[in-house]
């Protein structure tokens, strides 16, 4: 019975090969949508909704933004370890 808990079920991800390929392909796809968005005709009610790659901009530019002030509302709403206590 211990012996079948020991053994390690090994998954396509295990093998650093194989993630190496699949963050190649993800980055391949990633600019291969950047680049496709030059071609692709825009209709918003802005100008900058026209602008190429700008929702690509902005998702980006509002992740990093949600990082850092998740950062900062740590160090404002951070207790001390026996504050529960």
């Amino acid at each position: 019975m211990s012996k079948d808990l020991d053994r390690k079920v090994l998954t396509i991800f295990d093998s650093p090969v194989n993630r190496r390929r699949v963050r190649w392909i993800l980055f391949g796809v990633c600019l291969l949508l950047l680049v496709l968005d030059f071609f692709v005709p825009k209709h918003g009610e802005f100008y900058w909704k026209k602008a190429p790659n700008f929702f690509a901009g902005y998702g980006f530019i509002s992740c990093v933004s949600l990082i850092f002030i998740a950062k900062l509302l740590r160090k404002i709403l951070k207790r001390d370890e026996g504050y529960y206590d």
